[in-house]
């Protein structure tokens, strides 16, 4: 588990992010989402400890991951956006690196590679970024890394591979790990990612499960207009309408319609998920 604690966080005198608290839990991907700039990756590298907390703490299984202590980082990884075309084959490069995690399966990046129709006898620096960035998300889920930290991991990759990786992530992944990936293409991942933290200026707005979305939003696939609607997206033959849920209907969350509506209504979603946080 991970837990953050009034975590702040500047860039000299330029405040990013500022009194975070929330905690990851187990067993869950996160899908972390916000507009460029908000900090979505200084809050990946402080959680894997690539930069010190400004203020605050995280905390993860109880370590601070700033201490880079071994026992810890032996259960993580960071796969950033942009990724190093190293001068090695994938296949010596995934088999040397791979001694650092005790749970490194390599008969399991091999099978990842084939999926993602990606050569592990080709020389990385060579590939094309598609091919490259697969490499990597291959040798992530390989690792069997517990905390699992991916910054826009569908960057480069075409329609057939961004489904691959989304099949992956889903097979792949030990059931007790932590993922929390980082995107702003949101149909990418709206599938897979529950739950959603969804980050603003310096704040969360939202961390919940889709169970919990589900239970304070209706999102309406209709073809009325609604006078409490939060937000309203035109659809051939109607609209999608994301409105409060007074009546405890069901509904499928749309990802993309919440982060809109959040963004357009941010101290109603932020309080309306307090409020069920406090209960």
């Amino acid at each position: 588990m991970i837990e953050i604690k009034d975590l702040s966080f500047s860039y000299g005198k330029k405040p990013v992010l500022r009194n975070i608290s929330t905690i990851l839990e187990e067993g869950r991907i996160y899908g972390l989402l916000g507009e460029n700039g908000v900090g979505k990756t200084t809050l990946l590298t402080l959680l894997c400890g690539l930069k010190k907390v400004g203020g605050g703490c995280i905390l993860t299984d109880g370590q601070d991951p700033f201490g880079r202590a071994a026992s810890l980082l032996e259960k993580q990884y960071y796969l950033p956006d942009e990724v190093a075309p190293v001068p090695m084959k994938a296949e010596l490069y995934a088999r040397e690196r791979g001694r650092f995690w005790p749970r490194y399966d390599h008969g399991k990046f091999l099978v990842i590679m084939k999926e993602f129709e990606t050569d592990p006898g080709q020389v990385m620096s060579r590939m094309s970024a598609g091919q490259l960035k697969k490499t990597y998300i291959s040798f992530a889920l390989a690792t069997g890394a517990k905390y699992l930290f991916m910054d826009e991991p569908t960057n480069g990759l075409d329609i057939p591979s961004k489904a691959q990786f989304r099949s992956a992530i889903m097979k792949y992944t030990p059931e007790d790990s932590t993922i929390v990936i980082s995107t702003h293409q949101v149909r990418d991942l709206e599938n897979i990612i529950d739950p959603v933290i969804i980050l603003d200026k310096q704040d969360v707005l939202l961390n919940a499960s889709l169970e919990e979305i589900s239970s304070r939003l209706f999102f309406d696939y209709g073809t009325t207009l609604r006078e409490d609607s939060l937000f309203m997206e035109r659809l051939p033959g109607g609209y999608l309408q994301v409105c409060p849920n007074t009546g405890g209907e069901e509904s499928k969350v749309s990802v993309e319609a919440l982060f809109n509506a959040a963004h357009s209504h941010k101290e109603l979603i932020k309080n309306m998920f307090n409020k069920k946080m406090e209960e």
